[in-house]
Order: structure tokens, then C-alpha cells, then sequence
């Protein structure tokens, strides 16, 4: 059977996508190959996963869809590397490396199409927000590959490359922010006289359902808000206190540094 996906990365994020389409079927384990520098993590893919595995990242280009997953910092040393023997065939190169851009990508490997993506942690547990964006060789049969693949760990959206860095400012840093208030919220559970352990499942399945509740009946966040806050009571004791401490607004703020850092480590590389 012949090659038709191929990573060159086995670490976390590398992981998760190969986890999720094997287990969907999207592609059988004799047609993926993983490119990976670690021995540990070579043995450990391969038995759990039972893909092909390799240290040899040219061997890797046999794929018909190629996925870098390196750390953005060995990108220009291990393109060079492909450049010579990617120019004889053309795949599809999908990049989830953060601050390489589609120029860097297309740089690297002129004339084939380049597709640049921002997945999030959650895609390890299949509940990730992945934006992509294509590149100029980029047609629809490959954002549809694209999508296809990044389905397998969420959602997928579509974006302009000029929006990326917004992207990882929220979708992409949000999982930290959203760790942050779990883990407050549970701490003001434990302050009002409640056990850790009760404390960290309420926050957690009040985030969870609260979420839950927003996706399935489209209802504006802030309808949901009034819905909670009835007059004089409970629910607008606390809102009270969470504006007075710039709840919102630390928010807001916190996305938009987290995409002006974004954009001055893609200048950098």
C-alpha cells in the first residue's frame, strides 16, 4: 500500500493528529510515516500506533501529503534538507510550525503548494480550533485535505494569513487563559469553605456545560449572562466584583499581547 501521509515530527502535537486518523480511519496505519530524530519516540509510535517510522526525513517525501511539525527553530535547516527531493514530485506541505510564514514556506518549497495551520492543545483530546491558511499553489482539493485532516481534532476555519497571529493571541494561547479561570474559580471555591476536589469538578463542568450550552443553542454570551443575573442577587454580586477587577478587559488585553508577541517572533525568524 503505498505512502500517503507523512509527518516529520513526532512530538505532542505530531501525535494527536496521527492519533485521532488512524482512530477515524481516515488514513490506515500502513499508509502513514512518521519522521522522527528520537529512538524512544520512534519505538513508542510505532507500537502504539502501528505507522511506519523513520530518522531519515527524506525517506518521509514519499507521501503524497506532508506535515511539518518540528520546532520552528530547525525549519530552515531541515527545508534545505527536502528542498531537492521535494522538487521532483509534488505533494501537498501543511506547516503547523507558529511564526513561519506561507512566504518562509514557499520560499522553501517553490512551486508546491503550502498550506500554514495554527492548531490548539485541545487537539490532543479532538476537541481542537485549527486556522489554516493556503498559499498560493494552494487549490480547493487541498484546503479540502486540509480540512479533512484538522477535522480529525476539531474544528476548522479558514483565515487570511494577515489574521494568524490574531488567531494564536486567542485560539492558540486561549487554552492557558481559560486554564487560568478554571483554576481561580476553583480557588474561590476552596476560599468560600469548599474541598479542592469538589471545588476543581464544579469549575470544571460549569466550563464545560456553560460551553456546551452556548455551541448547541447559538445564544450570545451575554443572553446567557442575563439569563444568570437576576436582580439583586447572587450571580450580579459576582459579575460586580469581576468588572470592578477589569475581568474583561484583562482578557481583551491578554489576546492582544499574546498576538503582538506572535507577530514580532515571526519577524524574527
Amino acid at each position: 500500500m503505498s505512502v500517503k501521509f507523512g509527518i516529520i515530527g513526532g512530538g505532542v502535537m505530531g501525535e494527536a493528529l496521527l492519533s485521532r486518523l488512524v482512530s477515524q480511519k481516515i488514513y490506515q496505519p500502513t499508509e502513514i510515516i512518521v519522521g522522527e530524530k528520537s529512538p524512544e519516540r520512534r519505538s513508542y509510535l510505532a507500537h502504539q500506533y502501528g505507522v511506519s517510522v523513520t530518522d531519515d526525513n527524506l525517506v518521509v517525501t514519499q507521501a503524497s501529503v506532508l506535515l511539518l511539525a518540528i520546532k520552528p527553530q530547525v525549519f530552515t535547516a531541515v527545508a534545505a534538507e527536502l528542498a531537492s527531493v521535494l522538487a521532483k514530485s509534488v505533494p501537498l506541505i501543511i506547516s503547523i510550525l507558529a511564526g513561519v510564514s506561507l512566504s518562509q514556506l514557499e520560499e522553501a518549497f517553490p512551486q508546491l503548494p503550502v498550506i500554514r495551520a495554527m492548531p490548539n492543545t485541545p487537539a490532543t483530546v479532538g476537541a481542537g480550533m485549527t486556522a489554516i491558511s493556503l498559499g498560493a499553489q494552494a487549490g480547493d482539493r487541498d484546503k479540502q485535505t486540509a480540512q479533512q485532516l484538522f477535522s480529525a481534532v476539531g474544528e476548522v476555519v479558514e483565515v487570511p494569513e494577515t489574521l494568524m497571529d490574531a488567531v494564536t493571541g486567542l485560539s492558540g494561547s486561549g487554552p492557558a487563559y481559560v486554564a487560568l479561570f478554571v483554576e481561580a474559580l476553583s480557588d474561590g471555591g476552596v476560599a468560600a469553605g469548599l474541598p479542592r476536589a469538589i471545588a476543581t469538578q464544579l469549575a470544571l463542568q460549569t466550563v464545560r456545560g456553560t460551553v456546551q450550552l452556548l455551541q448547541e443553542t447559538q445564544m450570545h454570551p451575554a443572553e446567557l449572562k442575563d439569563r444568570v443575573t437576576s436582580p439583586g442577587g447572587t450571580t450580579i454580586a459576582g459579575v460586580t466584583e469581576l468588572e470592578r477587577a477589569g475581568f474583561r478587559a484583562g482578557l481583551i488585553a491578554a489576546v492582544k499581547a499574546a498576538s503582538q508577541r506572535s507577530q514580532e517572533l515571526g519577524a524574527k525568524e
